[in-house]
């Protein structure tokens, strides 16, 4: 009687009047998605079975390149509201009236890790937005932590490189990275943020953004300012320490993405403020670091800094379809809108270019007519073609400039012209072309004041984090290195740290005599420096 009823319910479950007829791609109908044709009872598949090779030939096709940077991620719909005209300071539309709502994608993920691996890891957090602005689409695209590793983005390829998984046993090695950081003093400032718990995020929902670099606003009357973007949580919440860490990963590889989406089908709907940290060009030079140095952070403390909060992000929906939203979506910072322009910043003057052209690898060259990609606004380009080109042709011959159809007269109505009231700031160069490091490194102050702005439990746990780390290093010269950035930074630092990695600190302190800041000071004279709390957690 059982087995009649289990037989019942499978013919009844299958049959056409209880559900939807499944399809091939090209629409036709399916007969049979259970069984293979065959040649008779006991012959071969047959080629002919058109179904099975579409079938297996997608299944083949599934995977995309997995991003270089970035891969770990989840994605979240939701929108950005203004709190002011600040038409003032940047003729971006989304900020030029007070209360205008926006429709925002955000991107959370991990910088170095590969997709699937835990959530839990050491990594700093990529925290990337994407604005559907009524002028097109101003991708925002940042990280929880405000600075980076290097200043420079020649050097971009070989920091990834050393962060990456050895090409011969495919594993992460302290012994590679420490190797290439040990020539870059100037990311100790990173790596005290890395290693602090906020490099272990309890939440996406409790971590604060940053844009890392300097971009520029441009109001309407061409006036330029520099300007650095901060996320500021709503829901603020302590890192987890590295047990902490452990504990959940041995029980879940994707607690991140579980408390973002559980909290927003909760309609406990995460929130972040947009804070804007201004700076007159005119004031660059008068600072002791140069302020375009991706490995230096503001702060609304600084004298020549000016900070307005612009408006609130709210995440109120969980995408449709992991792969179509959060897989496909693709950021850059050379998507920006008029009123925002990037900055002369090194590294980010290379990722311009990289970010997009990384996608178009991975997605194919019309990757910004995907969905989650596409702007709101109407789309008018010569741009055309190309493998997987959906843009709608429009109906012109007219696929090129200049021409004589000037669009004055009646008979030119729909042709393309530019806008010279969108045209690009203009700013005055000087001296020659070069290839040189910047000047003013000043690669170890402001390690040492965040280091001296942490409770003496955070303390604790970066020195622990980093210790544990760097006593992996084979190469004692490296972990040398390592700890004398640490004391150049600030000196209980760097002895806390050659105590836990039993480095003698008789070396440590010739080598950081050697880089300090400032030649003329002794080492002990860093602590001297006044502790400034910075304005982001």
């Amino acid at each position: 009687m059982k087995k009649m009823i289990f037989a019942s319910a499978i013919a009844m479950a299958s049959h056409p009047m209880f559900a939807e007829t499944l399809t091939r791609e090209t629409g036709a109908p399916v007969g049979d998605n259970q069984n293979s044709k065959t040649a008779g009872a006991t012959g071969g598949t047959l080629l002919e079975d058109a179904h099975l090779l579409e079938k297996l030939a997608r299944f083949d096709r599934e995977r995309i390149p997995e991003r270089v940077v970035h891969p770990r991620g989840v994605g979240a719909h939701g929108y950005f509201v203004s709190y002011d005209d600040f038409s003032d300071v940047t003729q971006a539309s989304l900020l030029a009236k007070k209360n205008k709502k926006t429709e925002v994608f955000v991107r959370f993920s991990s910088v170095i890790h590969s997709k699937g691996s835990p959530e839990t890891l050491r990594d700093p957090r990529g925290f990337a937005v994407k604005f559907y602005t009524d002028q097109g689409n101003w991708d925002l695209v940042g990280n929880n932590l405000p600075v980076f590793f290097i200043r420079d983005a020649m050097k971009f390829p070989d920091m990834v490189h050393s962060l990456k998984s050895d090409p011969v046993t495919n594993r992460q090695d302290p012994n590679r990275i420490f190797d290439f950081m040990a020539h870059h003093p100037e990311s100790i400032h990173m790596w005290t943020h890395l290693f602090s718990n906020k490099g272990t995020p309890r939440t996406l929902r409790g971590m604060d953004g940053n844009g890392v670099h300097a971009y520029k606003f441009v109001n309407q009357d061409g006036m330029v300012q520099y300007v650095k973007f901060r996320w500021l949580s709503q829901q603020a919440d302590k890192g987890l320490t590295a047990q902490e860490a452990a504990t959940i990963q041995a029980k879940d590889f994707s607690h991140h993405t579980n408390d973002l989406y559980q909290a927003i089908q909760k309609k406990k709907f995460p929130s972040w403020e947009l804070q804007a940290l201004l700076m007159d060009p005119k004031n660059l030079d008068k600072f002791d670091f140069y302020p375009l140095d991706a490995t230096k952070d503001w702060n609304c403390e600084m004298k020549l800094v000016t900070c307005k909060t612009l408006g609130k992000m709210t995440l109120n929906r969980v995408p449709e379809n992991f792969f179509q939203y959060s897989e496909q979506s693709a950021f850059s910072p050379a998507v920006f809108v008029p009123g925002i322009e990037p900055s002369e910043d090194r590294l980010l003057q290379g990722r311009l270019f990289s970010y997009s052209d990384t996608q178009r690898y991975r997605l194919g060259v019309n990757y910004q007519y995907l969905p989650v990609n596409r702007a709101k606004t109407p789309i008018r380009t010569f741009n055309q073609d190309g493998v997987g080109a959906t843009l709608v042709a429009r109906d012109l011959s007219i696929n090129y400039q200049p021409n004589s159809f000037d669009g004055s007269l009646k008979r030119d109505r729909g042709t393309l012209a530019e806008n010279t009231e969108y045209r690009y700031s203009q700013s005055r160069l000087d001296g020659k072309t070069q290839q040189k490091m910047i000047a003013k490194t000043l690669n170890f102050r402001q390690a040492g004041e965040l280091y001296r702005s942490y409770s003496d439990f955070d303390k604790k746990h970066l020195i622990m984090n980093f210790a544990g780390d760097l006593n992996q290093i084979r190469n004692k010269k490296v972990v040398e290195q390592m700890v004398a950035y640490a004391y150049a930074a600030d000196i209980d630092y760097g002895t806390r740290l050659a105590k836990a990695t039993k480095t003698k600190l008789s070396k440590v302190k010739k080598i950081a005599v050697q880089i300090q800041d400032d030649p003329k000071k002794t080492a002990a004279s860093f602590n001297k420096i006044p502790v400034k709390q910075a304005a982001h957690r």
